[in-house]
């Protein structure tokens, strides 16, 4: 039977319908002219301060520069995103002034993705915040997940710059934590990748990434909304199995919780995530110490066990790019292979390492013997003297001397 008449517009499950959620009748019913700020006291009501989560409440407080600038706030339309722009503009009266709603149209739906857009241009628009889009020019040549996320994260960096909005506020949840967890748990990650999405995330630049809803679940974020009668925008790409993410979030999360056999799979995913960003924390102190010259590797360790040393070792002075193998002198592998990752990140040119490649210099700082390592075309990671440094290829010259290449 045709579709006539707008109402029947309004009820179709196409995402071209301008305004829409999961429940067609709820959308009906609630989309013709939504009230947004009314919507957005009830939903405080609901989701009330102290139920976000603690060390973003704290960001918050601690009234810092970076707390005191712009807010931007990633807004897709969806249900996430909206509850978070929302939750801001009720909690944060104060706030509403430097308030912007950033939206990234990756052009990869046609006509659904400019709907999404001109829905979140009208909800932006009803709340009196600031709104900017912004298009992907290249979605014909995307190639995957992880090419939209680096255009997507790359307009908002942007934006930040230019509206000198230093906190990026994402509406990520549990779903998401319990979600990364298993996709990098797949890709073999340490407790650095395992510990994301993290609530307040430091950025280069004195960014910073902020993630107050990572306490609550996608069905207690999508039950509020409805019980508020607040309606959302549904990408319709999430229901397909093209993505990684969407194959976990569709075939392997509702076998695992069910298999939890009445645990909270998804608050223990968060705890666990809570627990991994203490422990990389604490690595990454330990390789502060390291790095400062404060003590020698040996001294690190004995310190972090709780034992005193009868005889203070001399104190081990670190110069820019070089890395002294006495400051890893029995710590443990893991302190080590944090330390030797900072170095390659601080290098001028560390090329493309395979974890392969990775894992033999790490053997390599280990035995602390003379070592010539290729880090691709430009240049190289020496060992020499007790020392790590980098040196650059000299052009027309072929490497010399004992030297171990990483694979591909």
């Amino acid at each position: 039977m045709a579709r006539t008449g707008r109402k029947a517009r309004l009820f179709s499950a196409r995402p071209r319908c301008l305004w829409t959620c999961d429940a067609p009748t709820v959308g009906y019913a609630n989309t013709m002219k939504p009230d947004w700020p009314r919507l957005a006291a009830r939903l405080a009501a609901r989701i009330p301060p102290g139920t976000l989560h603690p060390a973003v409440l704290a960001w918050v407080e601690g009234r810092s520069r970076t707390a005191r600038g712009a807010w931007a706030v990633a807004f897709s339309g969806g249900a996430d995103s909206l509850a978070l722009l929302l939750l801001l503009w009720a909690h944060y009266p104060d706030r509403r002034r430097k308030l912007v709603a950033l939206h990234f149209n990756h052009r990869l739906r046609g006509r659904a993705a400019d709907a999404d857009e001109v829905w979140c241009r009208r909800v932006v628009k009803a709340l009196g915040v600031g709104f900017q889009s912004g298009r992907w020019r290249r979605a014909a040549q995307a190639t995957g997940e992880a090419a939209s996320r680096a255009a997507r994260l790359a307009f908002f960096e942007r934006e930040q710059r230019r509206r000198r909005a230093p906190s990026l506020w994402l509406g990520h949840q549990q779903d998401d934590i319990a979600e990364s967890m298993l996709m990098r748990l797949a890709r073999g990650s340490g407790t650095a990748g395992l510990a994301a999405p993290r609530p307040v995330a430091p950025r280069p630049g004195g960014r910073v990434h902020l993630r107050p809803l990572l306490t609550w679940s996608k069905a207690g974020i999508t039950a509020a909304l409805r019980a508020v009668g607040a309606v959302w925008r549904e990408d319709a790409t999430n229901a397909g199995d093209d993505f990684f993410r969407n194959r976990v979030r569709r075939s392997v999360m509702p076998a695992w919780r069910r298999a939890a056999a009445g645990r909270d799979a998804l608050a223990g995913a968060a705890l666990a995530r809570e627990r991994l960003e203490e422990d990389d924390k604490a690595l990454e102190a330990w390789v502060d110490v390291i790095f400062s010259g404060g003590t020698s590797g040996a001294d690190a360790t004995a310190k972090a066990a709780g034992r005193s040393k009868t005889a203070p070792r001399k104190k081990v002075k670190m110069q820019w790019g070089t890395l002294d193998l006495a400051a890893l002198a029995g710590v443990p592998v893991a302190v080590a292979r944090r330390a030797l990752h900072r170095w390659l990140l601080a290098q001028p040119d560390s090329g493309d390492l395979s974890r392969q490649g990775f894992d033999l210099l790490l053997a390599a700082v280990g035995r602390g013997t003379a070592t010539r390592f290729s880090l691709g075309r430009n240049g190289f990671a020496v060992i020499r003297r007790g020392r790590l440094f980098y040196e650059r290829k000299r052009p027309g010259r072929s490497a010399a001397g004992k030297q171990t290449r990483a694979g591909n």
